[in-house]
C-alpha cells in the first residue's frame, strides 16, 4: 500500500500533488525534460521516492525522444554468433556497461541484402538510441550507411570502408600477427605458414600483414597462406589444404583459436608432434586455448576491453558528450605462451 492509503500503484497526478507542482512539471521532471527549476525537480524526486512511483517508459520516450536501448549489429549468420566465444565475450561486456545505465541491448543479426535493408529501416525509425557494430565485412557498407541516417554509432574493429566517417575501437591486429610470428622465429622455426581469417575482414587482413612483415624482416618465405573463416570447420578445411600444399612446415600462425584447435587435430592426424615437429600459435585466448591438446600458445585478444570501451564511447555520443569527428582507439594484444609453441 502506498503512503496515500491506496493499494493501487501511485500515479503521476499523485506525484504532482505531493510535490506541489503541476502535472506537466512533474512529467518533465520525472522524464528528464527541460525547463524544470532545481527546486521543483528536487520536490518531484522526493515525491517519487515517498510514493514509490515507477515512471512510464513510453511517456519518458515521448518527452526525451530516447528509447534507453542500444543495438548491437552483427553482420553474421546466427549459427556463428551463438557458437563463437568472441561474440559471447563481446555481448557480456556490452551488457555490463549498459546495465550500469539501466539500458537495454537489442541484438540485430543481418547479412548484406534484404536483411540489411530491414535492419537499416529499423535503425532509421529510431527504435534504438545508437548502434554498436561488430564483426563487419567489406560488402556490408555499414560504416557508410549509418552516418547517413544520423544515428550515433561506434564500430568494434576498423571498418573496411568509411573509417574516416565513424568512430571505432580496435585491437592492434598487425602487431598481434607480427608478435605471434616473431615468437616462432625465435623458437627457430624457418618454414612458417598461416591460416588467415576471411579476406573480407580487416582484422584478418591486419593479422596477415603482421605475419608477412615478420617473415620479411627475418628473411623467410611467406608463400604458405590459406584463408579460413574463423570457425572450427573452416580451420579444418584450411589446415588440410595448407599441409597438402606445404608438407614441411615447422611453424604455424592461425588467426583464431577455433581454427587453431582444428589445425592441431589435422596435424595430429598427419603424424606431426606439436610442438616438436610443428609449433602453433593461435589468436584470441577466450577460453578455447586452455582446452586444446596441447594447450595453445596464442595472442590474447582484449575483446572485453574493446567492447566495453566501444560501448562507453557510444553512450558518450548518445549523451552528446562526444560529438567530434571520427575517433580511433587501438588496444594492444599480448602473447600468452603455452605448450604448443
Amino acid at each position: 500500500m502506498n503512503p496515500t492509503g491506496s493499494s493501487a500503484l501511485p500515479t503521476l497526478d499523485e506525484v504532482a500533488r505531493v510535490a506541489g507542482v503541476s502535472r506537466a512539471t512533474a512529467s518533465r521532471a520525472v522524464n528528464g525534460g527541460p525547463k524544470v527549476s532545481e527546486s521543483a525537480r528536487r520536490a518531484v524526486e522526493e515525491a517519487v521516492r515517498t510514493l514509490g512511483y515507477v515512471p512510464n517508459r513510453a511517456a519518458r520516450a515521448l518527452v526525451t525522444r530516447r528509447t534507453d536501448s542500444v543495438a548491437v549489429v552483427v553482420p553474421e549468420p546466427d549459427d556463428r554468433v551463438f557458437n563463437d566465444p568472441f561474440f559471447a565475450s563481446t555481448l557480456r561486456a556490452v551488457t555490463r556497461v549498459l546495465g550500469e545505465r539501466e539500458m537495454q541491448l537489442v541484438l540485430l543479426l543481418a547479412r548484406p541484402g534484404a536483411e540489411e535493408t530491414r535492419m537499416l529501416r529499423y535503425l532509421s525509425n529510431r527504435h534504438v538510441d545508437g548502434a554498436l557494430v561488430v564483426s563487419h565485412h567489406r560488402d556490408d557498407r555499414l560504416a557508410e550507411l549509418l552516418p547517413e541516417i544520423g544515428l550515433p554509432c561506434v564500430f568494434g574493429g576498423r571498418p573496411w570502408t568509411g573509417s574516416d566517417r565513424v568512430p571505432y575501437v580496435d585491437v592492434d591486429n598487425v602487431a598481434g600477427g607480427r608478435d605471434a610470428t616473431e615468437h616462432l622465429v625465435r623458437r627457430g622455426c624457418r618454414r612458417i605458414g598461416t591460416i588467415a581469417g576471411p579476406a573480407d575482414m580487416t582484422a584478418a587482413i591486419d593479422r596477415l600483414t603482421g605475419w608477412h612483415d615478420a617473415l620479411l624482416a627475418a628473411g623467410l618465405p611467406s608463400d604458405a597462406v590459406v584463408h579460413g573463416d574463423f570457425t572450427e570447420e573452416g580451420g579444418r578445411r584450411a589446415a588440410e589444404e595448407l599441409f597438402a600444399r606445404h608438407p614441411h612446415l615447422d611453424g604455424l600462425v592461425v588467426a583464431s583459436d577455433l581454427m587453431a584447435r582444428s589445425a592441431l587435430a589435422v596435424a595430429r592426424s598427419r603424424g606431426l608432434r606439436v610442438p616438436d615437429d610443428l609449433a602453433v600459435v593461435g589468436y584470441d585466448d577466450l577460453g578455447v586455448a586452455e582446452t586444446t591438446d596441447p594447450p595453445l600458445t596464442t595472442m590474447k585478444n582484449p575483446i572485453t576491453e574493446m567492447a566495453a570501451r566501444a560501448t562507453q564511447l557510444l553512450l558518450d555520443r548518445i549523451d552528446g558528450r562526444e560529438t567530434g569527428g571520427p575517433y580511433r582507439l587501438i588496444i594492444p594484444s599480448q602473447l600468452v605462451v603455452r605448450a604448443s609453441a
